[in-house]
Parts: structure tokens; C-alpha cells; sequence
């Protein structure tokens, strides 16, 4: 586990050009990076930052989904996030049949009891989505969704914004929850 975490952390300090909140430059310990982790704008170490503050901001921001599935990744529950991103384009759709056959696809991808990357419903929701698939909409997965994001935003994100991964994106240093607030030694 310990070498996956290394990994996650190499590959997003080789690819993160993160601009530096006071001159919107790139950080001298990322200037030689050609690589990116992230695609188009680069976040600012101020957007990094609000991550770390509000699990909206990070959903939100492309690039803090992105930082966030290779964490996800190295919980092994990264099929969470890819099914949150396939409902958010399912919504997007308008085309009826686009619309059936996305919805199709997600289900059998996410939804399925047989599918390697089932996301964790309750009953409850999976029989809403089974209903919704008798005529799949936009919102067929509204409900899956919702679960999903709160499983995640409980679960997931306080592991994620107190990572090595997240502390070294915002350059928090160790020692400083993600939070601000430093973290007391125990007294002996």
C-alpha cells in the first residue's frame, strides 16, 4: 500500500505545474515539469488550497477531480468517481437513443451485481435505478448519484484532504492538518 501511495505522489509531483498563489507562476520545485497531470489551466495553489475546505470546490474543479481519482485509484474505489463523471455526461445528453444507450452502459458497468466496478447501493436506490431503466432519462441515476457523492464526501475526502498526495499538491507541511490547524504531539 505504502508503494502505491509513493507512486500516486510521484506521478503527481512529476505532473503538477502548480501556479504559486502570490505571482501566478509556476513553483520553482515544479518549473522543469513538462508533464501535467492535469489537463488545460493549471489550478493555483489558493484553488488547491479551497479543496481542502469544501468538497464542492474539489467535485467542481476539473483538476481537483483529476487529483482525486488517482487517490481514489489507490484506495482501489476509484469506480466511485467514474460513475459520478458517467451520470454528470448522462445528464449532458439530449438524444433519446444516446440517452438509452449511455444509461444502458452505465448500468452494466456500475450498477450490475455482475460488473467488477459496482459502485455500493442500498436496496433502496437500486431499485429506483431499476424502475429508471424501464425508460432511462438524463436522471435515471439521480438518486445512485447522490449516494454515491455522499459516500464519497464522507468516506473518501477526509482520507484524501489529510493524504500525503493532497498535503504535498497544496504544499501543506507535515504536521498542519489540511485545515490550518497544527497538530499536537503528545506530551509524555
Amino acid at each position: 500500500m505504502a508503494e502505491k501511495w509513493r507512486q500516486a505522489i510521484g506521478k503527481i509531483r512529476k505532473g503538477l505545474a502548480i501556479k504559486n498563489a502570490e505571482d501566478n507562476g509556476p513553483t520553482k520545485k515544479d518549473q522543469a515539469s513538462s508533464d501535467t497531470l492535469f489537463d488545460g489551466e493549471q489550478p493555483t495553489l489558493e484553488e488547491i488550497r479551497s479543496w481542502g475546505k469544501s468538497f464542492d470546490k474539489l467535485m467542481r474543479s476539473p483538476s481537483g477531480r483529476k487529483a482525486f481519482r488517482e487517490f481514489l485509484r489507490c484506495e482501489y474505489s476509484e469506480e466511485n468517481i467514474l460513475f459520478w463523471l458517467a451520470c454528470e455526461e448522462l445528464k449532458k445528453e439530449t438524444n433519446p437513443e444516446a440517452i438509452e444507450e449511455k444509461a444502458r452502459f452505465i448500468y452494466e458497468d456500475y450498477i450490475s451485481i455482475l460488473s467488477p466496478k459496482e459502485v455500493s447501493l442500498d436496496s433502496r436506490v437500486r431499485e429506483i435505478v431499476n424502475r429508471n431503466m424501464v425508460e432511462p432519462t438524463p436522471h435515471t441515476f439521480d438518486e445512485a448519484q447522490l449516494q454515491i457523492y455522499t459516500l464519497m464526501h464522507r468516506d473518501s475526502y477526509p482520507r484524501f484532504i489529510n493524504s500525503p498526495q493532497f498535503k504535498t499538491l497544496a504544499q501543506i507541511p507535515d504536521g498542519v492538518s489540511a485545515s490550518g490547524s497544527t497538530a499536537e504531539s503528545p506530551s509524555n
